[in-house]
């Protein structure tokens, strides 16, 4: 049995506003879309945990490498970069000496911090079952 897409109650692909729909549409998965490098910042090791640190309050960057146990000033700065690109991140630049600059999530940027936080979240809930899942694979494959 054939299912269409305008099957009664299911929107037509194209109006499909869901990333589902937009990924059927091919636009996601484009080579050429430029979702792909927002993509690519936002859902880093980095740009997530960005996201989710300064989802708090505004930090200096100090207090981010802090914060984000790992990271290298140089990944973070380029991180950073990215994330202000975007239009996720605001550099407040204080004329002052010593240089004093922070940084805070714009409007855009509490919207992204909110989604990948529900993914960190998952991760963090769900790691006992990824973890066994692991040992089960390795497992599987050394026998």
């Amino acid at each position: 049995m054939k299912v269409s897409a305008k099957a009664s109650g299911t929107p037509a692909i194209d109006k499909d506003p869901t990333l589902l729909g937009r990924m059927r549409r091919g636009k996601l998965l484009a080579a050429a879309c430029p979702s792909r490098e927002v993509l690519k910042h936002v859902t880093s090791r980095w740009g997530v945990l960005v996201l989710v640190v300064l989802e708090t309050r505004v930090h200096r960057f100090s207090e981010l490498r802090r914060a984000i146990d790992g990271v290298s000033e140089r990944m973070l700065a380029q991180t950073l970069q990215w994330l202000e690109g975007d239009g996720l991140v605001d550099r407040i630049a204080y004329d002052v000496v010593p240089p004093h600059v922070e940084y805070r999530l714009t409007p855009l940027g509490r919207e992204a911090a909110k989604k990948v936080r529900a993914l960190a979240d998952w991760i963090e809930g769900s790691l006992p079952r990824i973890l066994e899942a692991q040992d089960e694979r390795k497992t599987e494959r050394s026998q």
